[in-house]
């Protein structure tokens, strides 16, 4: 079986092309001074890792075995603007922990956690929740999110993912894991005007 590594399809061979194109061949993609642009009404659903993604990947233990992380808080308001769109937003993580659904609660997200096969549960919650997964954006970081973003039409990743998911990756952000990935898509990928939106 022969499979497309669509990281350099998008980052390399599509901007290098897209002058041959017609216009209506991809709608929803451009590139535009080295950024991938990707149009958010082509999206129906926004699926976040957490550990690595939503957080520097990093974890504090004290001597009761309490976990702690490390988020962004400008994130929050990336995420205020997204629930202000049409697409479905969920945080689906590997780990059981009070932190992740806290923080899911803090951004008005819905939590899935505990999960061990993202594509199994990936498929039941597109099924449930009535989203395209071809119309799907999964931002992952580490091995365990790759069958996830292979199943999904759009992926994303931190700078700081391992090699394996960058080259993978439709979209390489340039942002570190937990250093505000949320913003950049929202400022920089789907190019929203914040201030129009949390007026």
């Amino acid at each position: 079986m022969f499979f497309f590594n669509w990281h350099d399809v998008f980052n390399e061979v599509l901007p290098t092309c897209f002058s041959h194109f017609s216009p209506t061949v991809f709608p929803t993609i451009s590139h535009i001074n080295n950024v991938l642009i990707l149009d958010i009404k082509a999206l129906e659903a926004i699926v976040f890792d957490f550990d690595g993604v939503l957080t520097d990947n990093r974890v504090w233990v004290d001597q009761q075995g309490n976990e702690s992380v490390c988020c962004n808080r400008s994130d929050g308001l990336g995420f205020d603007v997204l629930r202000k769109t049409s697409v479905k937003l969920y945080i689906l993580s590997t780990e059981t922990n009070p932190v992740v659904m806290q923080r899911g609660k803090k951004l008005k997200v819905p939590v899935h956690q505990g999960v061990k096969n993202k594509v199994h549960s990936l498929q039941t919650l597109a099924q449930d929740a009535s989203f395209d997964l071809d119309k799907t954006l999964f931002v992952g970081n580490d091995l365990n999110d790759y069958g996830a973003m292979q199943l999904c039409g759009f992926s994303a990743c931190p700078a700081d993912s391992h090699p394996q998911i960058l080259e993978v990756a439709t979209i390489s952000l340039k942002k570190d894991g937990g250093q505000g990935i949320v913003r950049e898509l929202v400022e920089q990928v789907f190019e929203i005007n914040m201030l129009e939106f949390l007026k």
